[in-house]
């Protein structure tokens, strides 16, 4: 019996471009609330928003959205046109309509994994928009489960390996976030697989395990599969 049955992806910036669009948004954003203040300072305003936030709304463009507005009004003391606060939601819908390109050895290693191995995905976010880009992205067929969640712990993984799985022992969960992806699924005792990603979000980052036993850092998504090869 292989040692790996199941493997899990994390979705945005794993699968498919997803946080270059925040920061195109966030540019944005800078460039239209200049006018009322030092850009830096806007900046920071709207991350410590924005982390604050996630604790309200989660995670997600929709939750972003809230707190580009918010900081506005903050920023410039409630004076903020209506016509801007109009641009900031126009800013936020245009990021649910995003195109979802997979990253090229996408489709050709969930192809080659498929015939032996439960494949799920396991992302957090708005469920609407989660579930707009896994239909857009034409990869859904893969996937034996889809798990949209509102944060990703050691117990979640624990609940998602056992229920779609044989335990996390015999799981593995690949994404571009330390924090997100990889530490709480080596906490849950599944092999973590980071592949980093070109825009990385504060929450995402997090150090390197102390114990590096069912830990690995590779370049490319193709490269999962001398991984499951060697381990399997």
């Amino acid at each position: 019996m292989p040692e790996l049955s199941t493997i899990a992806f994390d979705a945005d910036d794993t699968l498919w471009h997803h946080e270059k669009y925040f920061v195109a948004a966030k540019d944005r954003f800078l460039e239209l609330l200049t006018p009322y203040g030092d850009p830096g300072k806007i900046e920071s305003a709207l991350h410590d928003t924005e982390i604050g936030n996630v604790r309200h709304y989660g995670f997600g463009i929709k939750s972003y959205t809230l707190s580009m507005v918010e900081t506005a009004v903050s920023v410039t003391d409630g004076r903020v046109p209506g016509k801007l606060i109009g641009e900031l939601v126009e800013l936020g819908r245009a990021m649910l309509t995003h195109p979802v390109d997979p990253f090229p050895g996408v489709r050709d290693t969930l192809a080659a994994l498929k015939p032996d191995h439960r494949l799920l995905v396991v992302t957090r976010g708005d469920l609407f928009d989660q579930e707009r880009k896994l239909e857009a992205s034409g990869l859904i067929d893969f996937f034996d489960e889809i798990e949209i969640v509102s944060d990703k712990t050691k117990a979640v993984y624990e609940r998602i390996f056992t229920r779609h799985g044989d335990g996390p022992a015999r799981s593995m969960m690949i994404g571009n976030s330390m924090r997100a992806d990889v530490t709480p699924a080596l906490e849950a005792g599944a092999w973590g697989v980071h592949i980093p990603s070109e825009h990385v979000w504060t929450l995402d980052i997090d150090a390197d395990p102390i114990d590096a036993s069912r830990f690995r850092r590779l370049p490319a998504i193709l490269d999962v599969l001398d991984l499951v090869r060697e381990i399997g």
